[in-house]
C-alpha cells in the first residue's frame, strides 16, 4: 500500500543518466519503490505519462534567511520545483547576532513585523523550524554575522582575542546545525577582513566537515587575485571550497572566465577540493549600499547616513576606485536598474540614468540620494545590472563541476512579502535552465542539467538521502513537462511563476498539484 503512486513518468534519477519509464511509489515520506506498480494499491495515483519526474531541485545558494521567517510558504521556489535551499551565503546569515543591535536593518525585512528574539545560531534554526517552511532548508553561518557579533561595525584589525571569539562562535554554529561557512569578501565587513582571519575561521569548517562557500573579493579587473585568494584559503585550511556565482563581471578581460577555470583545475590537481556555481542569467543583483567604500560603512547605518550628508565625503565616495560594479566607474548608468525601494518605490524598474534625469542630478548623486532617503532601511535598497555575459554562463554550464543556483530569496505574493522582488530570476531560474539553456539552445542535455540542481549539490552538501530518485530516499520530487517548461518572468513582470511544472512533493507531501500551489508547508531544517 502506497500513499502515492506516480504512474508512467520518464524518470531522471538525478545522476545524469538517461531517462527511463517507470512508476514511483511513495510511502511515509520516502520513495518506497521504482518500477512497474500498476497492481499496487495507493491512496492517490498521479498519471505522469509523457512527463518527466526528477528529484526535487536543490538551490545551493540563496538569501532566504529572513524571508522564510517572515513567511515560510516560499511560493517562488516550490512553484518551480525547488524542494531544498541553502541559506547563509555571501557572509550574510541571521545568526549569531547581538540582541537589539543593528541586525534589524542589516538583515532586512524588519518592516514586516518579525521580532528578532534569537541570538545564537541554534536559536535561529529553532525559530526557522517554528516558521514551518514549505521546503527543506540547510544553513551556513556567515562571516559577516560572526564579525558583527564580536566587533559590531568596527573595521579595525581583529586582535587575537577577537579572532578567538570568532572561532568559538563558528564552532558553536556547527555544533548547533550549520552545514558550512560563507564569506562575502566584496561586501562589508568581509571587504575589511584579511586573508589570515578568513583562513582561521575556514579551518573550523574544514575540521567539522563543512563546506566553505565564498563570494570572492573581486571578479572584474582583479579577478585573478580574488579567485587565487579563495583557493589559497581553502588550501591552507584544508577545506572543501564552493565558489559562488563564479562568472566574472563587467570590466574583467575577455579571457577571465577561461583563465578562472584554469586556476580552479590547476588547484584541483594540487589537491584542493573545489566546486562552483552560476546564476543562469546575465543580470546581476545586489544591495545598492555595496557601492560605498568600506570606510563609509564603518560605525553602522547611522554613521553612514551622516557621511552621506557631507558633500566632501560624498565626493570621496564617488571617487572610490573599486566600486562593486565597474559599470559605475564606466558610467554605464543605462545598464543599472533600481530593483527595490520602500521610500522611492515609484522609481523601481527605472535605470539610474533615468532617475538622474528625472531629478536633474548626476546619476551618481541620484544613487547617494536614494541611499540617504531610504534612511535606516538603506541596506534594503536593491539594484540590478547587466554585469555578466551569456558566453561566460554557457562556458560554465559546459563544465561538469558546475552547479546552478538562484542567488535570490524565497518569496510569495501572499502575506507580508507581497510585491517583494529578490532578483530578476527569482521566480524562474530552474525553468530558465531547463527551457532556455537545455531545450532551446542545447547548451547541455536534460539529464545533465537536472544533475546540476539535484545530485551534484546534494553530494556537495552531504545530503545522502536527497538529490536522487532511489529507494529509501526522501520523496522530494518534481513532475514537469520538458516540452513546455518556460521561465515566464521578465524585467517588467519578475513575479510570474513558470510554465510546465505540474507536481511538486516535499518529504512525500504535495505542495504543487496539477500546477496549483496549495497551502502545505512540510519542509524541514536539515541540520549538519
Amino acid at each position: 500500500m502506497f500513499d502515492i503512486v506516480i504512474v508512467g513518468a520518464e524518470v531522471l534519477d538525478g545522476t545524469g543518466a538517461d531517462a527511463f519509464v517507470a512508476d514511483v511509489g511513495v510511502r511515509d515520506g520516502r520513495i518506497a519503490a521504482i518500477g512497474e506498480l500498476s497492481a499496487a494499491s495507493a491512496a492517490d495515483r498521479i498519471d505522469a505519462r509523457g512527463r518527466h519526474i526528477a528529484p526535487g531541485f536543490i538551490d545551493i545558494h540563496t538569501h532566504s534567511d529572513f524571508t522564510l521567517i517572515a513567511d515560510g510558504r516560499a511560493d517562488s521556489q516550490v512553484c518551480q520545483g525547488v524542494t531544498t535551499e541553502v541559506i547563509g551565503q555571501c557572509g550574510f546569515s541571521c545568526a549569531p547576532m547581538r540582541i537589539g543591535g543593528e541586525g534589524r536593518a542589516f538583515l532586512g525585512y524588519a518592516e514586516v513585523g518579525v521580532d528578532i528574539s534569537w541570538n545564537s545560531f541554534g536559536q535561529y534554526l529553532e525559530r526557522l523550524e517554528q516558521a514551518r517552511p514549505a521546503l527543506n532548508v540547510a544553513a551556513f553561518v556567515g562571516h559577516g554575522a560572526i564579525h558583527g557579533a564580536v566587533k559590531g561595525d568596527e573595521a579595525a584589525t581583529s586582535t587575537a582575542d577577537d579572532i578567538a571569539a570568532m572561532v568559538r562562535l563558528v564552532e558553536e554554529a556547527f555544533d548547533q546545525g550549520a552545514r558550512g561557512f560563507s564569506t562575502g569578501l566584496e561586501y562589508w565587513p568581509g571587504n575589511a577582513a584579511p586573508l589570515e582571519e578568513i583562513a582561521v575561521l575556514t579551518a573550523v569548517a574544514a575540521r567539522r566537515g563543512g563546506l566553505y562557500a565564498t563570494h570572492v573579493r573581486n571578479r572584474d579587473i582583479d579577478y585573478a587575485l580574488g579567485f587565487t585568494e579563495a583557493l589559497t584559503t581553502a588550501r591552507q585550511a584544508g577545506a572543501r571550497l564552493q565558489i559562488s556565482h563564479i562568472q566574472p563581471k563587467f570590466g574583467a578581460p575577455a579571457h577571465a572566465m577561461h583563465h578562472t577555470l584554469e586556476l580552479l583545475y590547476s588547484a584541483e590537481r594540487e589537491g584542493v577540493d573545489v566546486g562552483f556555481d552560476v546564476i543562469p542569467h546575465d543580470w546581476s543583483h545586489t544591495t545598492m549600499v555595496s557601492v560605498l567604500p568600506p570606510w563609509a560603512r564603518e560605525g553602522g547605518t547611522a554613521r553612514t547616513l551622516e557621511r552621506l550628508k557631507d558633500s566632501a565625503l560624498r565626493q570621496r565616495m564617488k571617487d572610490n576606485p573599486k566600486p562593486i560594479w565597474r559599470l559605475v566607474t564606466a558610467r554605464r548608468w543605462d545598464d543599472i536598474v533600481l530593483l527595490r525601494s520602500v521610500v522611492n518605490a515609484a522609481f523601481v524598474g527605472l535605470t539610474i540614468a533615468e532617475i538622474g534625469r528625472m531629478r536633474n542630478v548626476d546619476p551618481y548623486d541620484a544613487v547617494l540620494d536614494l541611499l540617504l532617503e531610504e534612511g535606516d532601511g538603506m541596506s534594503l535598497l536593491m539594484w540590478t545590472s547587466r554585469s555578466f555575459t551569456d558566453a561566460d554562463v554557457c562556458m560554465c554550464l559546459r563544465e561538469a563541476k558546475c552547479m546552478v543556483m538562484s542567488d535570490t530569496m524565497a518569496l510569495t505574493e501572499r502575506g507580508p512579502l507581497k510585491g517583494t522582488i529578490g532578483s530578476l530570476s527569482g521566480y524562474g531560474w530552474t525553468s530558465r535552465l531547463l527551457g532556455h539553456y537545455v531545450r532551446e539552445r542545447g547548451v547541455l542535455d536534460l539529464p545533465d542539467a537536472v544533475s546540476r540542481i539535484t545530485s551534484k549539490p546534494a553530494e556537495r552538501l552531504g545530503l545522502k538521502d536527497r538529490g536522487r530518485i532511489r529507494t529509501g530516499a526522501w520523496a522530494d520530487l518534481v513532475v514537469f513537462d520538458a516540452g513546455t517548461i518556460e521561465d515566464r518572468s521578465s524585467f517588467l513582470s519578475p513575479l510570474r511563476h513558470p510554465a510546465g511544472i505540474e507536481h511538486v512533493f516535499v518529504n512525500g507531501m504535495s505542495v504543487v498539484n496539477h500546477g496549483k500551489r496549495n497551502d502545505a508547508q512540510p519542509g524541514r531544517v536539515l541540520r549538519g
